[in-house]
């Protein structure tokens, strides 16, 4: 059976996702697509080379008949609403991060599902996904390095637009490490502390970078994580985790090493599609499988709404400078058997 998908939004990942959909994964095509700018979607599809029905309105997609499941890649303050529909249609749905844009609108998505009484809602945090993350959990659940003490990770974009703001190093940057860094500790965020360094002269006047967030989990393990964006070198990722053994560090991504001119040279990637393209395959070829057979297993709802009551707590931080408590609720026993 081929999975017939609909993917509302036909920006940059939305066309992307498209693409990998219809000409690289398997056991499924995009059927039908939306966007608020229709020519676009169009255009995007005939860049594609891909065939499919247009609306103008993503509800039209979660109500068509010859639509299986969704993929919603739109505007991030749209996020919430389509995943209700799509969850009160029935149908499961792929949504980009964020989940919505609060930590209440995550609730709500969460309290639908829980209703609906089946998991049909994956969060598209593709971290979990990538072959080195994967290769660091492992480590880690099989006790090499003993229990973590303590992880230091560092998120640096060479780059960042004018629209960019402070508080978007959290919505919009470290929202992965919120995500990723819960799913290798297994733990929840306890508290959390926001620390200006030196702003950068690479910056701008609504952006204070770079930053480091302080964190202290559940089971006292403490972690420090960096959002540099406009580090201007390249797009690096790191993350070493400290255990009462050893350390293991989070692998670097393959590169050809060159020696030239008296340099012994590594190259580092620049754009972040470059760094995950093979972890979003993996992803949404995991939801694909898991759709067919019924059973959602990746990042889930209350993944989703972790995320974002750690990030609310962040913002709260940026502002006060203080130590802030990260308050999350008992996690329903819905999400343990699902």
């Amino acid at each position: 059976m081929t999975l017939k998908l609909g993917v509302i939004g036909t920006g940059a990942i939305g066309q992307e996702h498209i693409r990998r959909c219809n000409n690289v994964l398997q056991g499924a095509k995009v059927v039908a697509v939306s966007d608020i700018n229709v020519e676009g979607a169009k255009a995007a599809l005939q860049r594609l080379n891909i065939e499919a029905e247009v609306f103008s309105d993503g509800h039209d997609v979660i109500k068509s008949p010859n639509v299986d499941a969704i993929l919603v890649t739109s505007w991030d303050p749209t996020h919430e609403d389509f995943t209700l529909a799509a969850v009160a249609a029935g149908k499961y749905v792929f949504c980009e991060k964020p989940l919505a844009m609060t930590a209440e609108g995550c609730r709500r998505v969460v309290d639908a599902e829980i209703k609906h009484g089946k998991r049909l809602v994956q969060v598209g945090f593709m971290r979990p996904y990538d072959a080195g993350y994967r290769a660091l959990k492992k480590v880690i659940t099989d006790g090499d390095i003993g229990e973590p003490l303590m992880l230091h990770c560092a998120h640096r974009n060479p780059t960042v637009p004018e629209s960019y703001d402070t508080p978007a190093a959290i919505t919009n940057t470290l929202i992965h490490e919120l995500d990723v860094l819960r799913w290798l500790t297994n733990d929840d965020y306890k508290t959390v502390q926001v620390v200006f360094p030196r702003v950068t002269s690479k910056s701008h006047a609504k952006l204070k970078d770079p930053q480091i967030v302080l964190f202290e989990t559940q089971k006292g393990v403490r972690i420090d994580v960096e959002i540099f964006v406009n580090c201007v070198y390249g797009y690096d990722i790191q993350c070493e985790v400290v255990g009462e053994l050893g350390i293991a560090r989070l692998p670097e991504p393959s590169a050809v090493q060159t020696r030239k001119a008296a340099q012994l040279a590594t190259p580092i990637l620049t754009d972040w599609k470059d760094r995950f393209i093979g972890a979003y395959d993996v992803e949404l070829q995991a939801f694909i499988n898991d759709v067919k057979a019924d059973a959602l297993t990746g990042p889930s709802a209350w993944d989703g709404f972790a995320a974002s009551v750690a990030a609310d707590a962040c913002l709260k931080a940026q502002v006060s400078g203080a130590i802030e408590a990260i308050e999350m609720p008992p996690r329903p026993a819905f999400y343990d058997k699902k």
